[in-house]
């Protein structure tokens, strides 16, 4: 069977890039599918017991980057990377800012774009080059990319001038503020005062078919965006597709969640709290919910029943992925279309006792990334070097023969997509007081009032033991690559 797969996925990979009806004169239209919340805790990147098939033939038709790293672990911050191509702030509300700028700089000059650090997105770019550019769920980080109370407010835009229509359809939700943190048949999540709790489970698994929780909706309205773009030859497309799961809560139908009955995850690795100082956090999002009266920091057969449901969460998200690529492999565009399935930050399962985001480690920056180039025969390969998600913007446009920004802060992945174990660059990210540079071996943390985490991941203690005294030449290389990278 897994022969089949693999030859299936070889026929697959040699129509995208030799189909003669195309030639090379077609131009690319790109489907983005961002997925949130989603570790590289994929059959794929090596984790056996998740089931994740779909994902999985999507990396056997493309290149896998085993080192990606995101600029911010928090969902607003790290898409706003991926979609200006820039550093910018920590915060989830940086897309917003930016449009605010924008305002103001139309007001005063009638050019959105006057100042020196606001420049066209990713999907203005290639709107302005003749795609006709769709977004559907949560692409930046409001889904829909509306403002106001519900989220629904056609008056505050997140990306103005940048999608042809930016959609959410809310199902039984009933606005995307509802949809972003929903349960089945259109439970929604009903925030308590600052600090206190909230009346939804942390977890969940219901009977139903995949339209009881807010992602059946979305990919239905994507299915048919996709079936609309693809069907006009003359215009290519640029398609992005926000998949809300596994964020929290872990809520999905129960299908999923039986995949993994019995099933004995990975023991976690460091699950204790760090006893120096880092940026570790409480898990505030995590614990807030109802856990019903139980901490996974302590009780493994609570550890143990929330990472399944993590993992239901997860293949349900690979059953969408699946039903956008049948849809894209039936459609007029299966042959020139560049796809990208990227994570917008990883998520701790108990690691150093975090059950979230919000952290300068490993695990919350690093995250899944998959491109598949109609133009580039990388089927089934995957490279080690560190990469980071700034890099895509100028990627893709390198891929679709568009001219590459001058205003791009990342390199264009091109180079490794065609030689994998070409060198990449550091990573470097950052989060509220502190930022961090990702070598090869190395991640350095430099805290704003000076103080530094070293750690060595050519150990087994990876990052549990801080070494910043022990090699202070290390420290100072990698504080002022940090510091030229991140003024």
């Amino acid at each position: 069977m897994k022969l089949s797969i693999h030859v299936a996925a070889m026929v697959i990979t040699s129509l995208l890039v030799f189909d003669p009806l195309w030639g090379q004169s077609a131009r690319q239209n790109v489907l983005l599918i961002c997925v949130d919340d989603l570790r590289p805790e994929l059959r794929c990147y090596g984790v056996e017991q998740i089931h994740s098939p779909n994902i999985d033939a999507l990396a056997s038709r493309g290149m896998l980057f085993r080192r990606h790293y995101v600029q911010a672990p928090t969902c607003g911050a790290s898409r706003y990377t991926l979609l200006t191509g820039r550093y910018g702030s920590s915060g989830n509300d940086a897309l917003f800012r930016r449009a605010q700028s924008m305002a103001v700089n139309s007001a005063s000059s009638s050019d959105p774009y006057a100042t020196s650090n606001i420049y066209p997105s990713l999907p203005s770019w290639f709107r302005q080059r003749g795609y006709t550019t769709v977004s559907v769920g949560k692409v930046s980080h409001h889904p829909g990319g509306r403002g106001g109370e519900r989220w629904d407010d056609d008056s505050i835009l997140e990306m103005p001038d940048s999608w042809d229509r930016h959609l959410l359809p809310a199902g039984a939700w009933g606005d995307p503020r509802g949809w972003m943190h929903g349960l089945a048949h259109g439970e929604i999540r009903i925030d308590a005062p600052r600090g206190g709790q909230v009346e939804m489970d942390v977890i969940q698994s219901v009977e139903g078919d995949d339209s009881i929780y807010p992602d059946g909706v979305t990919v239905e309205e994507s299915l048919a965006q996709l079936r609309q773009l693809s069907a006009d030859a003359a215009k290519p497309f640029f398609l992005s597709v926000g998949l809300l799961r596994p964020h929290l809560p872990f809520g999905a139908p129960r299908k999923y969640r039986d995949l993994y009955d019995g099933i004995d995850l990975p023991a976690t690795p460091h699950p204790n709290r760090p006893s120096g100082r880092t940026t570790w956090h409480r898990s505030g999002e995590f614990m807030k919910y109802d856990r019903f009266g139980r901490d996974p920091n302590g009780d493994p057969e609570f550890a143990m029943r929330v990472r399944r449901h993590y993992a239901a969460c997860v293949s349900y998200a690979d059953a969408h992925v699946g039903r956008l690529m049948a849809a894209l492999q039936q459609s007029p565009a299966a042959t020139n279309t560049i796809v990208v399935l990227w994570g917008d930050h990883g998520w701790h399962l108990g690691e150093h006792g975090i059950w979230g985001k919000h952290a300068l480690f490993e695990e919350s920056l690093r995250s899944p990334l998959i491109v598949v180039a109609p133009t580039i025969s990388s089927a089934g390969m995957a490279s080690d070097s560190v990469v980071e998600t700034i890099d895509l913007f100028p990627t893709l446009c390198e891929l679709a023969e568009l001219d590459i920004p001058t205003y791009c802060q990342g390199s264009s992945l091109v180079p490794i997509l065609q030689e994998p174990r070409r060198e990449g660059r550091p990573a470097v990210s950052y989060f509220k007081k502190a930022r961090t540079i990702r070598t090869t071996r190395y991640r350095l943390i430099l805290h704003d009032d000076g103080y530094v985490e070293l750690y060595d991941h050519a150990t087994p203690a990876l990052e549990t033991l801080n070494i910043a005294d022990r090699q202070p030449e290390t420290v100072r290389r990698l504080t002022t690559m940090l510091r030229e990278r991140l003024p």
